[in-house]
């Protein structure tokens, strides 16, 4: 047999091989956006005899079956406090141990690393009292525009308190981007911490968290990443970060309303938290004021498996990899469709970045010559949920001048179709022609 008859041969058993025995294709697989919407009982809502289209992601996402049912069996079942040496209370601290375990791998951080607490509010104003402990009068935190005022008041707070220093870096009014030159300008030795959002909640600006940590570590300063936006529409991987501290909230990522607190295990350690004197004081339950909220804990690691189920996977990181990459992949699309249509409508303001730049698939516009809330009312009514106001990131939207200083905003998440940003656009276009 000559040298071509070989590999026509072995071409021919190989086909033969695979036909019967095919290869199995191990590259990750992300669930349908139709698979997705079956889990989620919210959605055979109807509102003015259409079903709703929840667009208020961005200020807390509708809740799949399997979180609700884990917090019904704790509930029901497992309901203790912990510490104790009944079965109960031992299933308790197995539950929150499980579920310190969900986060670091949800956040790629240590088990020990992860606080839970009543929201991201109150963890960071908690936080900053234990910072402030530390520093001196005339030291300077950086605050920026762009950030929610959970991530500004709690750092003001310790300039009435310790006298320090808040300083601000701006924002961009054009792009809706923050002002890099600006803030590298503040920083400074007397720099001890920089407080940045990792995405703004009401314009969608993504920050380049990576950049501003190295600015920031440059001086010596810490940093803190409030990462409540971003943490349903990219992967957060806190080492790579290397950011000091950050904090998310489960109820904008399919969850219940619980606030989480990552925290680099040195300093966790170290910050002299207020507490009780009995309470115990290792990490990370030193920095957890009073009984925790153990049936929202239970179902914020719900939240977190939920997520993860949605892609095949060897573990539950790769299963998180491949789940955010594919979420970015359909928001995108989405918001790029949701951008083009709205702004072709010549009465509609848009706000914040355009789709090719750094941002998550949230958009914030008005309506000339309508109210935002007039303009949320008259959407819901046809059963669109989006939301009114400023959202708490009143800086922003006061430096927009935005009419009233109010926006209609409008959010992707994990169950959102493209039939429902195609409702968005044509109810958008049909209120604004009806003035």
């Amino acid at each position: 047999m000559v040298l071509t008859e070989v590999k026509i041969s072995l071409i021919i058993m190989t086909n033969i091989s695979e036909t019967l025995n095919p290869r199995r294709d191990t590259s990750p697989k992300v669930v349908s956006v139709e698979e997705i919407r079956s889990y989620f009982p919210a959605l055979t809502r109807v509102q003015g005899g259409q079903p709703v289209a929840y667009f208020d992601g961005p200020g807390g996402t509708q809740v799949p079956r399997r979180v609700a049912e884990a917090i019904t069996d704790y509930l029901y079942y497992h309901n203790a406090n912990s510490h104790w040496a009944f079965p109960s209370s031992v299933e308790t601290d197995e539950m929150i141990d499980y579920s310190r375990r969900a986060f670091a791998d949800f956040l790629g951080a240590a088990a020990g690393e992860i606080v839970f607490g009543a929201n991201m509010t109150t963890l960071t104003f908690h936080l900053a009292r234990a910072v402030g402990r530390m520093l001196e009068p005339n030291d300077e935190i950086i605050v920026t525009e762009l950030d929610h005022h959970a991530n500004i008041a709690p750092w003001q707070q310790l300039e009435n308190e310790r006298g320090l220093k808040i300083r601000t870096a701006k924002m961009q009014l054009r792009t809706g981007e923050l002002d890099w030159e600006q803030l590298e300008s503040l920083l400074s030795p007397r720099t001890k911490l920089l407080a940045i959002g990792a995405a703004s909640n009401a314009v969608g600006t993504i920050n380049d968290i990576r950049r501003a940590v190295r600015l920031a570590h440059d001086v010596g300063a810490f940093v803190f990443v409030d990462a409540v936006h971003l943490a349903s529409h990219e992967r957060i991987d806190v080492r790579e970060l290397d950011c000091d501290f950050l904090s998310c909230s489960t109820y904008k990522f399919y969850g219940p309303h619980l606030g989480i607190l990552y925290s680099k295990l040195d300093l966790l350690q170290m910050l002299d938290f207020p507490k009780l004197l009995p309470a115990p004081n290792t990490a990370p339950e030193r920095a957890e004021t009073g009984t925790k909220n153990h049936e929202g804990i239970a179902g914020a690691a719900a939240a977190v498996d939920f997520l993860a189920s949605l892609a095949t996977g060897e573990t539950r990181q790769a299963k998180l990899d491949a789940v955010f990459e594919e979420l970015h992949t359909r928001g995108s699309e989405l918001f790029t469709r949701m951008w083009t249509g709205l702004s072709a409508l010549e009465s509609v303001r848009l706000y914040g970045p355009p789709p090719d730049a750094p941002r998550t698939p949230t958009i914030a516009f008005t309506i000339e010559g309508r109210q935002s809330a007039e303009v949320a009312r008259l959407l819901a009514e046809r059963g669109i949920f989006a939301s009114h106001g400023d959202f708490y990131a009143k800086t922003v939207v006061e430096r927009l001048g935005a009419p009233n200083q109010s926006l209609v905003r409008a959010g992707c998440a994990c169950y959102t179709s493209t039939h429902e940003v195609e409702r968005l656009i044509s109810e958008v276009e049909s209120i604004a022609s009806e003035r």
